[in-house]
């Protein structure tokens, strides 16, 4: 039993059953005992690998897109080049790395991240030594100016509700405890107002799950992109409307149980980006990682990539261009929204 597991059911022995909000709050950011603030998590040696950490060539072509974007609306001569969730800084160096010779680019931007763990900020420091670098604990503290910004793999790490829906209402999924070890339960059904518009089109039995900070931090976004310009893009995994149990635990490349191992173990759930879309207050288009990255001409950066390479150098080069564009790898399971203000053009890779 974890450290954290032991503290947990202390808790629920005292005050009751814990929603999955609670229970990932405490199991990713608890100060003594959460996975962000007590390992590395990111690349081979961790419990997963993203995007970044497998391609240059996802960064590149992502922020030459925010650099056309950029362009597009005129070049402002002072906006914030924004990631949430910067990871090990990997996609921000490649993103600085391939704007380096887009006219004013650098000169313009104020980089910002945002960034909740003190250990990973130390990371991102030493990856973007050299870059001047402001970082925040949230989205909504942001500089108000026109706003360029990067979310891959942050709304999935977000505390979610889970809700089954039960005649009228809604039963929520609870952490409870049972023969002295963390167990799954289920609270009375009530009425939920942020699944109001889902129960016409949900049969019963369905589970849905929400995540409550969402909207707010889509909001500071879109405010900033509505008022100002800019242009925000999310890359994760997840689809349009949420459905189905997507409560997951990843613990060295491998799934496990999300009750098995708190704070040693990544918790995530699979992003609603109809939610996501449903809170922004600006223009949004949408589209798969896959079908994005083509359009962006990863592709040719691929072949362009791969003169010179041979033997495993070539194989890893053909291995990481498939797992991020493939239907049956990346490709379709990781979703693209774009928020850019009313009446601009989609950005693009969205058209």
């Amino acid at each position: 039993m974890t450290p954290l597991a032991r503290l947990l059911l202390q808790r629920i022995e005292a005050s009751g059953p814990i929603s999955l909000a609670d229970y990932m709050a405490d199991c990713l950011l608890h100060p003594q005992h959460g996975y962000y603030a007590t390992r590395a998590p990111f690349g081979a040696q961790g419990d997963f690998i993203t995007a970044p950490e497998i391609s240059q060539m996802f960064g590149e072509l992502l922020g030459l897109c925010l650099a056309q974007g950029w362009l597009d609306q005129g070049a402002p001569s002072a906006f914030t080049l924004a990631e949430l969730g910067p990871g090990r800084g990997t996609l921000m160096a490649d993103v600085l790395r391939a704007t380096a010779k887009v006219p004013g680019f650098h000169a313009a931007a104020n980089i910002c991240l945002v960034e909740a763990s003190a250990s990973l900020r130390a990371v991102q420091r030493a990856t973007l030594a050299g870059f001047r670098v402001t970082w925040y604990d949230r989205a909504e503290d942001l500089p108000q100016a026109p706003l360029f910004l990067l979310a891959n793999e942050f709304f999935d790490a977000l505390p979610i509700r889970q809700f089954s829906r039960e005649g009228a209402g809604w039963a929520e999924t609870m952490v409870g405890a049972q023969k002295g070890v963390l167990a799954f339960g289920r609270g009375a059904a009530v009425a939920v107002a942020a699944l109001a518009h889902r129960l016409q089109a949900t049969p019963p039995g369905t589970v849905v799950e929400i995540c409550p900070a969402a909207p707010a931090i889509i909001d500071a976004i879109s405010a900033r992109i509505s008022a100002l310009g800019g242009l925000a893009l999310v890359i994760d995994y997840g689809g349009w409307i949420s459905q189905g149990d997507t409560f997951q635990a990843l613990r060295a490349h491998q799934f496990c149980s999300p009750l098995a191992a708190p704070g040693e173990a990544d918790l995530t759930a699979h992003v609603d980006f109809e939610a996501l879309a449903r809170a922004a207050g600006c223009a949004h288009a949408y589209t798969s990682q896959g079908a994005l990255l083509a359009a962006l001409g990863l592709h040719q950066r691929a072949a362009q990539l791969a003169r010179g390479l041979t033997g495993t150098q070539a194989q890893a080069h053909q291995a990481a261009t498939r797992r991020l564009t493939a239907p049956e790898e990346m490709g379709n399971l990781f979703k693209a929204l774009a928020l850019f203000p009313q009446g601009a053009p989609p950005p693009a890779g969205f058209a």
